[in-house]
C-alpha cells in the first residue's frame, strides 16, 4: 500500500513539474482577461501598441539576464551598462553635447561597449572567483560612476532624427524597437537552441561537478555568457536613447527590478538549469500587462510597489522545484 501510495504521489509530482514550464503563460491569459473585464480600455489598439512599446527594452535586457540565470549565477550590472552605453550612443550621434555626428554607427559601438563591460564581468568573476552577484554589482557601479564624470551630471540631448527614428519610426503601426526587441529575441533564441554555449548554459545550471566531467569549459561558457547579457544590456541602451531622446547616468534606474523579475516570473529558476528566453518574453509580458492593468484601475503607487513584491515572491514560489531542494538558505 505504502509503495502504491508512493508511486501515486512520485506520478502526480511529475505531471506537476511537467506542466509548470505553462504556469506563466496561463498566469499571463488570466491576467489579461481580469484586467479587460475591468477596463475595457485594456484591449484598445493604441494601448496594446503602448503595452508592445513598453515590453521592447525589458524584453532586450531579459535575453541576456536570463543566460546568465541559466548558469546560476545573476547579473546586477544592467542598469550600469545600460546607462554608460547610452552616453556613449547619444554623444555619438548629432548632440547637444559632442560635435560628433556618426549616425547609426552609435548602435554598434553601444552594443560593443556593452559586450566588454560583460566580458570584464565573466573574467573577473572567473578568475577572482567572486560571487557573481557581487562582481556585476561592483561593475556596475563602476559603470554608472563612469556615467557620471564623463557628463559631470549633465544630459546629451539628441538632435539626430534618424537615430531617433529607431523608437519613433512606426513599421506596420509597430514602433520600430518593437521589431528590434523582436530581433533580439530570434538572436537570442539562436543561441539557444543552435549552439553549444546554449547547451552548456542549461549544464553548468543543472549539475556543474557533471557539466565538468563531460568537458564542458565552464570558465569559457561562463565569460561568453556574461560578455552575451552585456551585449544584449549595451543594445538596450542604445534604444533607450533613442528612445528617449537623451542619454545621462541614470538613464537605467529600475531596470533592474523589472528584469530580473521578469525572468524569474517566466518560469526560469534562479538555481539554474531551467527556463529559457521565451519564458522570459513571457515573463515581461505580465510584468508590463500588471503594471499597465494598475494604473488603468487607479491603484496608488504605494499599492502597485506591494503588488510588484508579492510578484516576485509568488514567482519564484511557482519556479522552484522542491523535490530538487535539500534545503533551502
Amino acid at each position: 500500500m505504502e509503495a502504491e501510495r508512493r508511486g501515486r504521489t512520485d506520478g502526480l509530482g511529475s505531471v506537476i513539474r511537467r506542466h509548470r514550464r505553462w504556469a506563466p503563460v496561463v498566469v499571463l491569459v488570466l491576467l489579461c482577461a481580469i484586467i479587460a473585464m475591468v477596463n475595457p480600455r485594456f484591449i484598445d489598439p493604441f494601448n496594446l501598441v503602448r503595452l508592445l512599446n513598453a515590453a521592447a527594452i525589458p524584453t532586450v535586457l531579459v535575453m541576456g539576464a536570463t543566460f546568465v540565470i541559466l548558469m546560476g549565477s545573476i547579473d546586477l550590472s544592467v542598469e550600469g551598462v545600460l546607462a554608460v552605453s547610452a552616453v556613449l550612443a547619444s554623444a555619438m550621434v548629432a548632440n547637444n553635447f559632442t560635435s560628433a555626428d556618426f549616425g547609426l554607427w552609435a548602435v554598434p559601438a553601444g552594443i560593443l561597449l556593452g559586450l566588454a563591460i560583460g566580458g570584464v564581468n565573466g573574467v573577473a568573476h572567473v578568475t577572482l572567483r567572486i560571487p557573481s552577484f557581487m562582481t556585476t554589482l561592483g561593475i556596475g557601479f563602476v559603470a554608472v560612476g563612469v556615467a557620471t564624470a564623463i557628463l559631470q551630471g549633465d544630459t546629451v540631448r539628441i538632435s539626430d532624427k534618424g537615430f531617433r527614428a529607431l523608437s519613433l519610426e512606426r513599421i506596420l503601426g509597430i514602433p520600430a524597437g518593437v521589431w528590434i526587441a523582436v530581433a533580439a529575441v530570434l538572436v537570442a533564441l539562436f543561441i539557444q537552441e543552435r549552439t553549444r554555449m546554449g547547451r552548456w548554459l542549461y549544464a553548468i545550471g543543472g549539475d556543474e561537478a557533471t557539466a565538468r566531467q563531460a568537458g564542458v569549459p565552464i570558465e569559457r561558457t561562463r565569460v561568453m555568457a556574461f560578455a552575451v547579457a552585456g551585449a544584449f544590456s549595451g543594445l538596450a541602451g542604445v534604444m533607450a536613447a533613442a528612445q528617449l531622446g537623451q542619454g545621462h547616468a541614470l538613464m537605467g534606474q529600475g531596470r533592474l527590478f523589472v528584469t530580473i523579475t521578469a525572468v524569474v516570473v517566466g518560469g526560469t529558476a534562479l538555481s539554474g538549469g531551467v527556463g529559457s528566453v521565451l519564458n522570459s518574453v513571457v515573463g515581461v509580458l505580465i510584468v508590463v500587462v500588471l503594471f499597465n492593468g494598475m494604473v488603468l484601475m487607479g491603484l496608488p503607487p504605494f499599492a502597485q510597489q506591494g503588488v510588484q513584491g508579492l510578484l516576485i515572491i509568488a514567482a519564484v514560489a511557482m519556479a522552484l522545484d522542491r523535490s530538487r531542494l535539500s534545503f533551502v538558505k
